[in-house]
């Protein structure tokens, strides 16, 4: 089975990336989507959380807003919170890769957008990182219309991933996704067929 990572820094257009795997029937791990689950009423993720950040979980349920207020930017508080969610995210990727291998599948997609920044040897236990990347402009247009996006929030994000310029360079292949979707798609197809050549 062939594991390939995908990544790219926000606004890249890594969720189009994504779901085009998926269409082509490639099973792809969302570790936001994980995060989600995690931080949802009765995660895993949520008495500890609590327990780290008093006042960010009320009656079992976690407050976003209030989470991100006690994180962005203390780097302290931002590890602590690392140190809680990361590995429960990476438990349930083993599940996911145990799963996928039960099954035979022949290439399959872990959607990490920290990928880099997170794990001290990217690399390990991957075939290939594909990062998403995209013009600066267009990432930054992209952001800002996202709801509750400002500048100085965008920043702050920003500040902690590494630039696109490096993570370029890291990688095995580049998704340049400044152009048209279709462009895009096309890319995608040509991996697939190189990593799953007999499916």
């Amino acid at each position: 089975m062939k594991i390939l990572g995908l990544t790219g820094s926000i606004g890249m257009g890594k969720t189009t990336a994504a779901r085009a795997f998926r269409r082509l029937k490639v099973p792809v791990f969302d570790a936001d989507a994980a995060v989600h689950v995690l931080q949802a009423p009765g995660g895993a993720a949520v008495r500890p959380i609590g327990a780290a950040f008093p006042g960010t979980v009320v009656k079992g349920v976690l407050a976003r807003e209030a989470l991100r207020s006690a994180v962005l930017g203390n780097p302290a508080a931002l590890r602590r919170l690392e140190a809680i969610v990361h590995p429960l995210v990476r438990r349930m990727e083993r599940r996911f890769l145990s799963a996928c291998r039960r099954r035979a599948e022949p290439l399959v997609v872990l959607d990490v957008p920290l990928l880099f920044e997170t794990r001290p040897d990217p690399h390990a236990g991957l075939d290939a990182i594909l990062v998403v990347s995209a013009p600066a402009a267009v990432q930054r247009a992209r952001v800002l219309r996202r709801p509750g996006m400002t500048p100085a929030r965008l920043d702050a994000i920003l500040a902690r991933q590494m630039p696109d310029s490096e993570k370029r360079a890291r990688a095995d292949h580049v998704l340049h996704n400044g152009l048209s979707k279709h462009h895009a798609q096309a890319q995608v197809r040509r991996l697939v067929r190189r990593y799953r050549p007999n499916a």
